[in-house]
């Protein structure tokens, strides 16, 4: 029998007693180590972000600037609401079978899921959802009582943007909705991400898009403590929000709201000008909008009304349509003939009531003519045949270096985003124009047209105003704007918009005084002096009708047409005729002759801003004009 030695079991026992305290030892170390590093060498690393994750800091979205016209009227304003959020990332269950549940709570419409599941479509998974807006003080009471049922459904204030009279001046001051990837771009370029956090809403049109970094202000934070659970405890700190700075119109309200009335029905624009500072006075585009529709985030069939309606009212007639000038374009033609030697005031042409061009007839508006015409003539009484002669004179390059100076065919820059340019015809123009050779060449037959403001030409109201309130300025012409002035919601301080003359055209005022008294006399003896009867004020002015319809030597007759073929009104002016304080062109879409349709809605706002005068209906149509107003 073999025994085993005490003293080698013991010393054996003994060496992995020693490995095993060793090795627990290590571990302590090891512990003790990793406790040391945590709790000293990155103790103000970790504390800092125990404390991140006990406080969070909450933007608190400024007030939006307001908007106001010249005498203060408020054109956009704020109001606070309570909305129903939704953040999808933390809703339990199927999100469409919760929001049935919470309709049983909260009145839920089908606009409303909608509308929701629009911005779901244009939103982060991850961001609060507006799903009810403007909750009553019951219905957010009833939802308290329900809260606990509905993860990641939770009542919050917001700020809304109000356009207290509704589809009024729709066009200037355009409207806000949700920040896109394309806004975020824009935001990025001006470095101003940190300033937008929280902020929802970004100007996508009119003065509201032009001035959108004025209009923001400054984002405030919120420090607040925070459960285990996200909720909030308690608020430690805030920096309070610095409200977007206000702007102060050159617009009248008044003005705006008589020119937008006088067009009843009639699609049209209007732009009246200060002549002598540039000052937009009334921006009309009718129809229009309600700009109100979008703050919430437009209902789809809403947006499908809007842009499916064949009267497009979310079209901004008096910046993007541009339409021929038709005779209003004589003026500028006669004083070019003036300007270049080509036509004497006194100087007469025998109108037989056409103009022979090659092989083709280019007839006058007057059956048999106006006999002999001078230019004080070829403007009151608008002989179409003295200009077709004129046109073939000058020729087209000199015609469209002469326009070009009145800003023909170029974008003004007035402070609103998206201008068109326009058509200012010429040889150059043409041949950038179209791509075959054939279609390059500019043909001589091409000018005659182009002397009546028609053929190519195609250009702006807003155009049309500038190049007026230039003739009224005798030749100086300043950039057309709509802002008079920035005040900073801080200090106080007022941004002064300073009229900025663009250029002076050199012309002799012996000429354009020839031209003023033209036009002076179309409204009180030409086309224009139904319209102006009984005016107390002198003013000058011209009437246009644009084709739209080849008559092909007919008579025009507007009843015979379809409504959108038939010719567009036109309508240019200024007064008080010795010192001007306004300039108008108004444009009636389909309305026939300048005359009849256009001219008395120039009338009404002259009317207003010089003797504060309020018409107590739309300007009238008459379709019984005589035959030397059909114009």
């Amino acid at each position: 029998m073999e025994f085993r030695n005490p003293e080698e079991h013991i010393d054996r026992f003994r060496s992995r007693l020693t490995v095993a305290g060793g090795f627990v030892l290590a571990c302590f170390a090891l512990l003790f180590g990793r406790f040391i590093w945590l709790q000293v060498v990155q103790h103000s690393y970790y504390q800092t972000r125990a404390e991140d994750n006990r406080i969070s800091l909450v933007p608190i979205v400024p007030n939006r600037g307001l908007i106001v016209d010249r005498n203060g009227v408020i054109l956009a304003r704020n109001y606070s609401a309570y909305t129903l959020e939704v953040m999808p990332s933390r809703v339990q269950g199927d999100l469409d079978g919760v929001i049935d549940q919470l309709a049983v709570v909260i009145d839920i419409q089908a606009k409303d899921r909608k509308r929701f599941k629009k911005l779901i479509e244009e939103s982060k998974n991850f961001e609060s959802l507006p799903i009810r807006t403007r909750l009553t003080d019951e219905e957010v009471a009833k939802f308290i009582a329900h809260r606990y049922q509905f993860p990641g459904i939770d009542i919050k204030a917001r700020l809304f943007r109000q356009y207290p009279f509704g589809a009024f001046a729709a066009h200037v001051l355009g409207y806000i909705g949700r920040v896109t990837d394309d806004d975020m771009e824009k935001i990025e370029d001006q470095d101003e991400e940190a300033n937008y956090r929280g902020t929802e809403h970004f100007g996508k049109t009119g003065l509201e898009q032009h001035y959108e970094f004025d209009l923001h202000g400054v984002t405030g934070f919120e420090q607040v403590e925070v459960d285990a659970g996200g909720h909030a405890v308690r608020t430690l700190e805030r920096t309070a929000p610095i409200a977007g700075n206000n702007l102060a119109l050159t617009l009248d309200a008044k003005l705006q709201e008589i020119a937008e009335n006088a067009f009843g029905d009639r699609r049209g624009a209007l732009v009246a000008i200060e002549p002598t500072t540039g000052g937009i006075l009334a921006l009309v585009s009718m129809p229009n909008y309600d700009p109100n529709l979008f703050v919430d985030g437009i209902g789809s069939q809403d947006w499908d009304d809007l842009n499916t309606s064949a009267d497009k009212p979310m079209v901004n007639r008096a910046l993007n349509g541009a339409y021929p000038p038709g005779s209003t374009f004589k003026p500028y033609m006669a004083l070019a003939a003036l300007t270049y030697g080509k036509r004497k005031p006194e100087q007469v042409i025998f109108d037989p009531g056409y103009f022979n061009f090659g092989d083709h007839t280019f007839h006058d508006d007057k059956k048999g003519g106006h006999g002999m015409v001078d230019m004080y003539k070829s403007i009151v009484q608008s002989c179409d045949t003295y200009y077709y002669m004129l046109a073939n004179d000058l020729g087209i390059d000199n015609i469209a270096t002469f326009m070009r100076q009145f800003g023909f065919g170029q974008r003004t820059g007035i402070d609103i985003d998206g201008e068109s340019e326009g058509v200012l015809p010429s040889q150059e123009w043409k041949k950038k124009r179209f791509h075959r050779p054939e279609q390059q060449k500019w043909y001589s037959g091409e000018t005659i047209s182009i002397g009546i403001g028609q053929g190519y030409n195609a250009y702006t109201p807003i155009q049309l105003a500038q190049a007026m309130a230039t003739l009224a300025n005798n030749g100086v012409m300043f950039r057309p704007h709509l802002v008079d002035h920035v005040t900073d919601t801080r200090s106080g301080d007022k941004t002064y918009v300073e009229p900025q003359p663009i250029r002076t055209i050199p012309l002799q005022q012996s000429h354009i005084d020839i031209i003023k008294a033209a036009m002076v006399g179309v409204n009180k003896e030409g086309t224009g002096a139904r319209a102006f009867a009984g005016a107390t004020y002198v003013s000058g002015g011209k009437t246009g009708t644009a084709q739209l319809y080849s008559l092909k030597g007919e008579k025009y007759a507007e009843g015979k047409l379809k409504k959108e073929l038939r010719d567009h009104a036109l309508f240019i002016a200024f007064a008080p005729a010795e010192a001007p304080k306004i300039a108008v062109a108004v444009l009636v879409e389909n309305g026939g002759f300048g005359a009849q349709a256009a001219a008395p809605i120039a009338r009404q706002v002259i009317d207003y801003y010089l003797l504060g005068k309020v018409p107590n209906a739309p300007a009238g149509e008459d379709d019984s004009e005589p035959e030397e107003e059909r114009e």
